[in-house]
């Protein structure tokens, strides 16, 4: 009996939350606020994650533009896909996806009206539609969305998608 009385007591001890963001008790009744030094070190913090993560999307975007222009030079040279240029389509096609995920966008599951005639002319398109969303990126601040990145990561996954199943 005593110890049942005694997990009692506990329980309600561990009922203890950490602060909201805005420094306030997130349970009802206790609205104690964060010192003021508290509130501006967590909201140096959150900014400087937002940074972070800004510059790894930048990056992001300059890994797939480099990974287009690679894989467009390696079909010229090659006219076909190897191994490794399937690598780098997929490794493509997980950055822009990531980068798309970042902005807030989603698929628009419109259908592609214009295909790409051959496979040279999709990563062609590849390539210039990477680098678009690398110059919308760079356009962009870390608390803005761009619907220009958006819709050019978006051509970019349909015609990754269409290159990755593409038949002659």
């Amino acid at each position: 009996m005593f110890v049942f009385l005694v997990l009692g007591f506990a329980a309600l001890g561990v009922d203890a939350q950490m602060p909201d963001a805005s420094g306030r008790d997130p349970r009802p009744g206790r609205q104690e606020e964060l010192p003021k030094q508290l509130k501006e070190n967590l909201e140096k913090g959150r900014i400087e994650e937002e940074k972070k993560e800004y510059e790894a999307m930048i990056k992001r975007g300059e890994e797939a533009a480099k990974l287009s222009e690679e894989l467009s030079k390696s079909f010229e040279q090659n006219q076909t896909l190897s191994v490794e240029d399937q690598k780098k389509l997929a490794r493509l096609e997980k950055l822009v996806k990531k980068i798309r995920d970042d902005l807030g966008g989603e698929d628009d599951n419109e259908a592609e009206a214009n295909r790409p005639s051959s496979l040279n002319t999709a990563l062609k398109a590849v390539q210039e539609n990477a680098s678009n969303l690398l110059s919308a990126l760079r356009k962009t601040t870390r608390l803005t969305i761009s619907a220009i990145a958006i819709e050019s990561s978006n051509t970019v996954l349909k015609l990754v998608k269409f290159i990755r199943f593409y038949k002659n």
